[in-house]
């Protein structure tokens, strides 16, 4: 992933749509891809299930929050970092990543 210049995000938070999302996530993430349509997948099967979109919405605002941030590199970062914290550091160290985690997370949500 490139760096954008002055620490601006590397595009434009896409509108919360399957096919943006995935167009956003080709550009900042394309390793995720497959974990992207893999997940569509299921949540479509589930909402088709239960004839309820639940399934759908909760896919598309975590991917939308995905994209937040990794189109920020700085973020992505600071998550990644966390995210090694919390698999390989003692419990109190995995406790503590685990609460920055969610505070990315809800950051995002929030943006959103």
């Amino acid at each position: 992933m490139t760096t954008s210049a002055a620490g601006q995000p590397l595009i434009p938070q896409p509108p919360a749509t399957v096919t943006a999302l995935r167009q956003a996530i080709a550009q900042v993430a394309p390793a995720a891809l497959p974990a992207f349509t893999r997940e569509l997948d299921e949540a479509a099967d589930q909402s088709r299930q239960g004839s309820d979109l639940a399934p759908l919405q909760r896919f598309i605002a975590q991917w939308a929050a995905y994209v937040h941030i990794q189109r920020q590199p700085h973020l992505a970062e600071r998550l990644r970092r966390w995210e090694d914290a919390a698999a390989t550091g003692d419990a109190t160290q995995a406790r503590r990543a685990a609460a920055e985690i969610g505070r990315i997370l809800d950051g995002a949500r929030a943006a959103l």
